[in-house]
């Protein structure tokens, strides 16, 4: 227990004593890095044209006109029939009066349907259509920024995804020049 208790305020030194020299902490392992504050000079939008989408349903009233149907047609076919029948009945003899009644039957049922048809009423109505239209627009979006920054009497530039405001954080490595 006393070894843990240790090594944890070892390790609890060891990053404060990091953080104090200007170390970065968050670079594992990195030797001769650290983190610090440039002041933001300059920022600089970089736009880019983009296609913006904008659909919307367009709705059209379109005039039709449909049929109701009186109800009768079965009605009129049936009497078509039995008036088609009887008259066929009174024409020809034996076998060729049976196939006349028979004919007449169907020629009448035939005629009664299209006369009952005929009886259908026309009602105007509206259907509506609907499709999508897209009325997409171009327009500037803002991509990246152009910084220039001072770090320690230096001037420099970067393009950055975001607008840093007055300060930017910076990495700052040393390494011997070979």
């Amino acid at each position: 227990m006393k070894l843990m208790v240790a090594v944890a305020l070892l390790l609890a030194g060891t990053q404060v004593g990091a953080q104090e020299r200007g170390y970065a902490t968050d670079d594992q392992g990195a030797e001769n890095v650290k983190v610090a504050w440039a002041d933001v000079l300059r920022v600089d939008p970089i736009y880019d044209r983009v296609r913006v989408s904008n659909p919307r349903e367009v709705c059209d009233d379109i005039p039709v006109e449909r049929r109701v149907d009186n109800g009768n047609r079965a009605a009129g076919t049936v009497l078509g029939a039995i008036v088609g029948g009887v008259l066929g009945s009174t024409v020809g003899k034996g076998d060729g009066r049976r196939a006349a009644t028979v004919a007449g039957a169907v020629v009448g049922g035939a005629v009664g349907n299209n006369v009952a048809r005929g009886d259908d009423r026309y009602v105007e109505g509206v259907e509506r259509h609907c499709h999508v239209v897209d009325d997409g627009v171009q327009e500037n979006r803002v991509v990246a920024y152009d910084v220039q920054y001072r770090y320690r009497g230096d001037v420099y530039m970067s393009r950055l995804n975001y607008d840093p405001g007055d300060r930017l954080r910076v990495r700052v490595s040393i390494e011997p020049a070979e």
